[in-house]
């Protein structure tokens, strides 16, 4: 039932590797379980109720900190190292995550990190982050270790509305709201608010982004990424209602169907022949594109 469960919430393709294995189950104190949050143990609901357990019942349950204080020094893999996310590190804070200045130096630096290089695909024309979560308003989410999500806009509404001349992004410690406004693109006279795909507190805002704000067109993914945010539930239910893998994929191809019909009606013909190269910047290239249409159509949905 829990591998049926991980898989309805997180995508069919997700297999119980090492690498998304429960520290509990790492442990060897439960057979199954697969992290939902990230990695980041100090807010998960499973390791609260699993160790309110634990001292409910000292006899008949251990907490996987008790199964891994009860070893040498050099066995005594630090969460980040079981989790591999990072290569060597021993635990010498006696297992208390939440006052160990290592995991809070970790988190900081990840928040400010690039993501790493993603796998993509082509979709309709348009490249689609494999593994991100996307929101209707063409916002995507990332799962970050840690239990983080970083967002931004995807290479569908960065090809559409072109190059930004200015962003504008929420304060550090505010508080967005999934389907909400997440943050504004300005382009000279034009500008358009951006869903947020999943409510939180914004923990970090990309400062590249907002010196060169045309950078998130070129590498929407990647360098391009926005905000991160430390999410208002457990990450299972943040992300729950957001699109993945074959859905987010039939969705963008609607989506450019949509586009199609938008430019046809203007121009009388197709965006691009089939096997054409789309454009970066429509907008931009398309004069007889209404920007409210677009905006109102492709972000506000």
């Amino acid at each position: 039932m829990e591998k049926e469960n991980f898989r309805k919430d997180f995508g069919s393709n997700v297999s119980c590797t090492p690498e998304n294995q429960c520290v509990w189950m790492k442990a060897g104190v439960v057979n199954f379980k697969l992290c939902e949050n990230g990695y980041d143990c100090t807010t998960c609901p499973f390791d609260k109720a699993m160790s309110r357990e634990a001292a409910s019942k000292p006899t008949a349950l251990v907490t996987w900190r008790e199964v891994l204080r009860g070893k040498p020094y050099f066995q005594r893999e630090c969460r980040h190292m079981l989790t591999s996310r990072v290569q060597l590190k021993f635990c010498g804070h006696n297992y208390e995550c939440k006052t160990c200045e290592y995991d809070q130096l970790l988190d900081e630096e990840d928040m400010s990190a690039q993501p790493p290089a993603i796998s993509a695909r082509k979709v309709a024309g348009f490249t689609m982050a494999e593994g991100y979560y996307y929101h209707k308003g063409h916002s995507w989410a990332r799962i970050e270790n840690g239990g983080f999500l970083r967002m931004g806009l995807d290479d569908f509404a960065s090809r559409l509305f072109g190059a930004s001349t200015a962003i504008t992004l929420p304060e550090i410690g505010s508080r967005l709201v999934q389907g909400e406004k997440g943050w504004t693109m300005h382009r000279e006279q034009w500008s358009a608010d951006v869903l947020s795909p999943v409510s939180g507190t914004v923990l970090a805002t990309n400062q590249s982004a907002l010196r060169s704000p045309g950078e998130p067109s070129t590498d929407p993914y990647n360098r391009g990424w926005l905000i991160v945010v430390h999410p208002k539930a457990i990450i299972k239910k943040v992300v729950g209602g957001l699109l993945f893998e074959h859905s987010a994929v039939s969705w963008l191809k609607n989506e450019a169907k949509g586009l199609e019909e938008i430019v046809t009606a203007a121009y009388g013909h197709p965006l691009a022949a089939t096997g054409g190269q789309i454009v970066d910047d429509i907008f931009g290239n398309l004069h007889d594109l209404k920007w409210e249409e677009l905006v109102s159509r492709f972000l506000l949905t």
